[in-house]
């Protein structure tokens, strides 16, 4: 448990990582990620509970190791270099206690792993963004931490260098054998480079899996809302292992063994979506994204619901037109009406 005056900011939450994992907390501004990301680190005192590094109880209420005695690695959002050091200097820098030749040897090994094996000499100020992320990565990994905490590290890059560089983030760590928490609000990040990820709201996980149970088993509506697209449709239980609604009746595995009747609402992502003029229900169309190899139209229904739905991008409709769907949801999930999960 972590707060600020009266005001709790994170409570109830626990989770652990077999080594080597990476995981990453994924949620709107606001949550709670970051500081549980800075209690971690020791940054910030915990009210209640304990957290442990292999097995070493770091913090607790009664206090905890300093920062520096944790054997953490940190990269920041806004890398955190140290401008009137070279790039070597800065990779070398939490090298304490090392003799200057393995400084230099570790610090060419980070700069190759890195992919800046030239760079050494040169300063914050004459590297690109991505680069300096590269060299901020470096000096984290470089004292070869038992944990490495990253924080919202791709938010500063333009969109295309974000997924490149966290895709090459993921293998370095890989390489190295890495234990790894990323904080980040951007699920295309989370999925890109977590192996398990724990989804934050009201600074509480409120589920934690990985990318496809979140995606296609979202335990609330929250979850259901934050990952993905997808709209929720009123319908109602049939014959106990259906819902109709206004798109078709759908099989359902009824996990919450609801009775026949029962209200509930039911998660239609895009992809459930299928453009097919030869079928019996047909939308209008109310809006339209140019995705490259896609469409994501905006689609209003007779009863005037709205949904989306991908369709590959040979089929240019306008808006005002009608497309015909079908329906191919394999996971249905359903919330009652009345709960406010």
């Amino acid at each position: 448990m972590h707060g600020f005056g009266r005001h709790t900011v994170i409570d109830g939450l626990s989770f652990s990582l077999a080594r080597g994992t990476i995981a990453c907390l994924l949620g709107p501004s606001g949550c709670g990620k970051t500081t549980v990301l800075r209690a971690i680190a020791g940054f910030e005192p915990l009210r209640a509970g304990q957290i442990r590094i292999d097995g070493q109880v770091v913090s607790s209420a009664s206090g905890g190791l300093p920062p520096e005695q944790r054997r953490i690695g940190m990269v920041f959002q806004d890398y955190a270099l140290f401008p009137h050091l070279d790039v070597a200097a800065n990779v070398g820098f939490g090298l304490i206690g090392e003799d200057r030749g393995a400084r230099a040897a570790r610090v060419r090994e980070m700069l190759a792993l890195v992919g800046l094996h030239d760079a050494g000499g040169r300063y914050p100020h004459e590297l690109s963004g991505g680069q300096q992320q590269r060299v901020a990565l470096a000096r984290a990994l470089a004292p070869r931490p038992a944990l490495l905490l990253l924080d919202e590290p791709f938010s500063n890059l333009d969109v295309d260098l974000r997924e490149r560089l966290g895709q090459e983030v993921r293998e370095i760590l890989r390489t190295q054998g890495t234990t790894a928490i990323l904080v980040t609000h951007d699920q295309h990040e989370a999925f890109a480079m977590a192996d398990e990820i724990g989804v934050m709201h009201g600074g509480k996980i409120v589920q934690w899996g990985h990318a496809h149970g979140l995606y296609h088993q979202p335990a609330t509506r929250f979850v259901a809302g934050f990952i993905g697209q997808g709209v929720l449709l009123p319908g109602r239980v049939h014959a106990s292992d259906a819902i109709a609604l206004s798109i078709g009746t759908l099989p359902w595995r009824n996990p919450l063994a609801l009775p026949d009747g029962a209200e509930v609402d039911v998660l239609i992502r895009p992809d459930d979506l299928v453009h097919d003029e030869a079928a019996a229900l047909r939308v209008r169309i109310l809006d339209k994204a140019f995705r490259g190899a896609n469409i994501l139209y905006t689609l209003q229904l007779d009863d005037g619901s709205r949904v989306l739905a991908l369709v590959p991008s040979h089929h240019d409709l306008p808006v005002g037109a009608t497309l015909g769907l079908r329906v191919e949801a394999d996971d249905v999930v359903a919330f009652p009406r009345s709960s406010t999960l």
